[in-house]
């Protein structure tokens, strides 16, 4: 009789674990950090379609989205640091209200403008250092089943080609964009953001839909602090596959990379 209830506060102390390590994996999803997926091409080859990440939530300080409560506690910005540029942020899209994640290139007060596919900040260009091109397989990819663009035109299952350029911001923040074709989006006229809001765009320049769009026709346009949920750094993991959980399509070169 001892042995049995022994088993059964055994087994009680094991759900209540369970459950106590759920709540806490709740806590820290909701006050910290969020998971995100990658389910589009538009920050290649930064981030690429199956990348899994936890965003930081804290690193701004709390927003609207960001915050987990009606009226947040924290709000403002004491528990973070302020947006930097070339910050890979994820934000809510101010009309449409879904997920985005694109890089931060322009502050409040900042003239931005994109002429023959060169950023020019405050009339200082971004300059780009040619580092060839980047090649990957033309095929669906990931569970949205897209298929990348290319400067070439390639069968299914051969290689789709991109440019390949690093891009060195004002503050000396250095990564890679891709360039597909000459598209009216590399000319633009100057942006100038807003106090309070930023301006976005995505790595694979020619395959975002980011701040060069007006919100009228579902772009992003300047994104205000209040919708900027937190900060990716570092991939977890990666899955080449449909599924996510396909573990055995996991690229190995991406488990805990960070992220520049």
């Amino acid at each position: 009789m001892a042995k049995a209830q022994k088993n059964e506060d055994s087994i009680g102390e094991l759900i209540k674990t369970v459950v106590y390590a759920l709540l806490i994996a709740g806590v820290v999803r909701t006050l910290f950090f969020q998971p995100f997926w990658i389910p589009s091409g538009s920050m290649k080859n930064t981030l690429l379609v199956g990348d899994f990440m936890f965003v930081n939530k804290m690193a701004y300080g709390y927003s609207k989205y960001s915050c987990p409560f009606s009226v947040c506690p924290f709000s403002g910005r004491i528990l973070g640091s302020e947006p930097e540029r070339g910050d890979i942020v994820v934000f809510k899209h101010p009309v449409t209200k879904v997920d985005y994640i694109k890089r931060l290139i322009g502050l409040p007060g900042d003239r931005v403008q994109v002429k023959d596919g060169l950023v020019y900040i405050n009339g200082d260009v971004a300059p780009q250092e040619d580092l060839g091109t980047f090649v990957e397989t033309y095929e669906s990819q990931g569970s949205l089943g897209g298929r990348p663009s290319c400067t070439n035109n390639p069968a299914l299952g051969t290689d789709c080609i991109k440019k390949l350029a690093k891009e060195t911001l004002p503050n000396g923040v250095e990564h890679f964009v891709l360039d597909v074709r000459d598209k009216t989006s590399d000319h633009t006229s100057v942006y100038t953001v807003p106090a309070g809001k930023y301006f976005f765009m995505g790595d694979n320049r020619d395959n975002s839909t980011d701040s060069r769009f007006a919100q009228i026709s579902r772009g992003v346009g300047f994104v205000p602090f209040e919708n900027l949920i937190g900060r990716a750094d570092r991939v977890i993991f990666s899955s080449a596959g449909k599924r996510i959980m396909y573990f055995w399509t996991w690229r190995s070169d991406r488990f805990f990379k960070a992220l520049n």
